[in-house]
C-alpha cells in the first residue's frame, strides 16, 4: 500500500473539521518560515496535537499547527511545523506531509527549509532553488521500495522562471541532508563542498524523495540564514535563522504564492 491507513483517517478527521476534500497545494514550511501562513486567505488552523495520529515538532520556529484555506482562490493546506528525523521520528514520519498532500490529490508540493550556505558565492538572506540533493552514503527513504529515481530539475527550472517572472532574484543548487541536530564539523563542510554542496540542512531530502516515489511535482527553496563551519568566523546560532526568516518573510511569501498559481 503506498500510503498509511492512518493517513487516511488523518484525511477524513480533517475534512470532517473545515478542510476541503481536495487541494492545489501542500506547503511544507521551514524554520522561521511559518509567517507564510498568515497570507493565505479565509484561513483556519488545527494544532498538531489536537489531530489523532498526528506527531508533534519541538524545533523554535515551527508552530506546530496545520492551516488550510485559499491561495489565489486556490485550496491550500500548509504545514506550520515539520518533523525531522533528529527529533526522534523515523523517516516514515518525516514525510507524513507528502502523504497527506497525496490523499488530498494535490497537484504541487513545495518544500521550504533554512539552510548553512557552503558556497561562498552566497549570502545569509539569499532564496536558492534546490535542483539537485546530495544524501551522503545514507538511504532516506520511507519505506522499502522497487529503485526508483527523481529528478528537480525540470521543476527547479520553472520556479527560477517564475522568480524572474515576479523581477526576484534567487540562486540555484544543490542541498546536502545530514540527520543533525548537531550542526557540521569545519571538515565536513569543506568533503561537501568538494562532493559540490552548495547549502547544507537537516530536512527537505526525505520529503523530495517520497515526493518523487509518489509522482508528486515538488518545487523546493532554501531560505540561506547563516554561513556553514569554517566559511566565516562566526559561530553558529539558532537567532540568526529567525533574523533571516524576518528579513525575507514577504519575499518568501510572494514567491511560494506564485508558484502555488503557475506551476
Amino acid at each position: 500500500m503506498e500510503i498509511p491507513e492512518s493517513v487516511l483517517k488523518i484525511k477524513k478527521y480533517l475534512t470532517d473539521h473545515e478542510f476541503p476534500e481536495q487541494v492545489e497545494a501542500v506547503v511544507i514550511l521551514g524554520s522561521g518560515l511559518g509567517d507564510f501562513a498568515s497570507a493565505i486567505d479565509d484561513s483556519f488552523s488545527i494544532p498538531y496535537q489536537q489531530i489523532p495520529s498526528f506527531p508533534e515538532t519541538s524545533v523554535q520556529g515551527h508552530t506546530g499547527e496545520l492551516v488550510t484555506g485559499k491561495i489565489d482562490g486556490l485550496n491550500v493546506i500548509a504545514f506550520s511545523g515539520r518533523f525531522h528525523h533528529y527529533e526522534g521520528h523515523p523517516f516514515s514520519t518525516t514525510v507524513l506531509p507528502v502523504h497527506v498532500a497525496k490523499v488530498f490529490n494535490a497537484k504541487k508540493i513545495i518544500v521550504s527549509n533554512a539552510a548553512g550556505s557552503i558556497n561562498t558565492g552566497f549570502k545569509v538572506g539569499d532564496l536558492m532553488v534546490i535542483d539537485d540533493i546530495i544524501r551522503p552514503f545514507q538511504s532516506v527513504s520511507a519505506k522499502p521500495s522497487k529503485p526508483f529515481r527523481y529528478n528537480l530539475y525540470p521543476v527547479a527550472r520553472r520556479v527560477r522562471e517564475i522568480a524572474a517572472s515576479i523581477g526576484m532574484e534567487v540562486q540555484r543548487g544543490t542541498y546536502v541532508y545530514v540527520t543533525g541536530p548537531n550542526y557540521e564539523s569545519k571538515a565536513e563542510i569543506r568533503a561537501f563542498r568538494i562532493l559540490g554542496a552548495d547549502v547544507v540542512g537537516m530536512s527537505t531530502a526525505p520529503e523530495l524523495v517520497e515526493a518523487s516515489r509518489l509522482q508528486i511535482p515538488a518545487a523546493a527553496i532554501s531560505l540561506v540564514t547563516n554561513m556553514a563551519a569554517g566559511v566565516t568566523k562566526n559561530k553558529l546560532d539558532h537567532s540568526e535563522v529567525k533574523e533571516a526568516a524576518e528579513a525575507r518573510k514577504e519575499d518568501f511569501a510572494r514567491l511560494v504564492t506564485e508558484i502555488i498559481r503557475k506551476l
